[in-house]
């Protein structure tokens, strides 16, 4: 099974020296591509206004402005799923999980970058900041990815059951081919955002510590304080409906 995952807004600094370069990331063969956008948004960096750089990263601070509009080919990086630090990435807690839970979701969460495009959790990613649905140079970011990773990600997802829990924004860098499985959260009739990605955290924990391996598996998965009210089905999309509480 492989889950698609969103990004965070946040982030943990610091990291390992070394740098990114063509084995950091998924799919080797297309790094030529993320570099068309990565060098784009480093040169912005370099010659972008601090009014710019404002609507860039989504902040008026001189200090966070200054901190990353540097490098960030010269900047260390870690492990993506280690660099996020979001609510849902709180609520995983990927430092505290045994060396087994870690290693799946290393090998089988897939995360949707706004700068990157589709990562490994654990490809090896700089520090960075870009507001999501801000962009540079007119550049239409989501688009460039999905035309030029659609076609290895369909091969590589081929044989896998796929378990999507990335936010809406970030489906527009990929659409999957094949039937897989969602879900939505439900509290006292309405749909919830914070508790979400809560629980997208949460679940993709225990995904990890289960080991869990099929859609079968999934659904007969017992979750604390979730309890499954409706299967919605629409083309290849089914969607689990759960109420919290």
């Amino acid at each position: 099974m492989k889950i698609l995952f969103s990004p965070s807004e946040t982030k943990i600094g610091g990291g390992d020296i070394k740098c990114i370069d063509k084995n950091s990331f998924i799919f080797p063969e297309l790094f030529e591509k993320r570099l068309e956008i990565l060098e784009k948004y480093n040169n912005y960096l370099k010659n972008a206004s601090n009014n710019d750089l404002e609507k860039l990263f989504g902040t008026k601070k001189i200090e966070v402005i200054e901190k990353y509009k540097q490098d960030i080919f010269k900047s260390p990086t870690m492990k993506a799923i280690q660099r996020y630090e979001g609510v849902a990435y709180d609520y995983l807690n990927y430092n505290s999980l045994e060396v087994s839970a870690q290693k799946y979701i290393d090998e089988n969460t897939l995360i949707f970058s706004n700068i990157f495009g589709v990562i490994k959790a654990d490809d090896k990613i700089p520090d960075y900041k870009l507001k999501q649905g801000e962009s540079f140079e007119n550049l239409k970011i989501d688009k460039f990815y999905s035309d030029n990773f659609s076609q290895t990600l369909d091969n590589y997802l081929l044989d896998e059951d796929i378990l999507d829990l990335r936010a809406g924004f970030y489906e527009k860098f990929y659409t999957i081919k094949k039937p897989y499985l969602t879900m939505k959260f439900i509290k006292e009739g309405k749909v919830v955002s914070h508790f979400a990605k809560a629980y997208r955290g949460e679940i993709l924990k225990l995904l990890a510590l289960k080991n869990i391996k099929t859609f079968e598996q999934l659904l007969n998965l017992q979750i604390e304080n979730l309890s499954i009210v409706e299967i919605k089905e629409q083309k290849l999309k089914k969607e689990i409906v759960y109420t919290i509480g």
